[in-house]
């Protein structure tokens, strides 16, 4: 239940951002906007390219759920 409130509360500070952006104010604190991973919300470790955390990255990867990504072994 918590996880969740803090991602619709940083869902919700993102969109003020982008419009305070887009209108060319400068925002009030703009360290506060953070990226949360789509799937768990967690917000350490987490990979902008494929907008997850390592954790669910591992898992999809390890499903075969993301296209070209193989387990590495040697």
């Amino acid at each position: 239940m918590a996880r969740t409130a803090l991602v619709n509360r940083q869902k919700k500070n993102l969109q003020v951002y982008l419009k305070d952006v887009q209108a060319g104010k400068k925002p009030k604190f703009p360290t506060r906007v953070y990226n949360r991973c789509k799937l768990c919300g967690r917000r350490h470790g987490y990979m902008r390219f494929f907008s997850v955390c390592r954790i669910c990255f591992r898992e999809l990867a390890s499903n075969g759920d993301i296209p070209g990504i193989t387990k590495s072994s040697w």
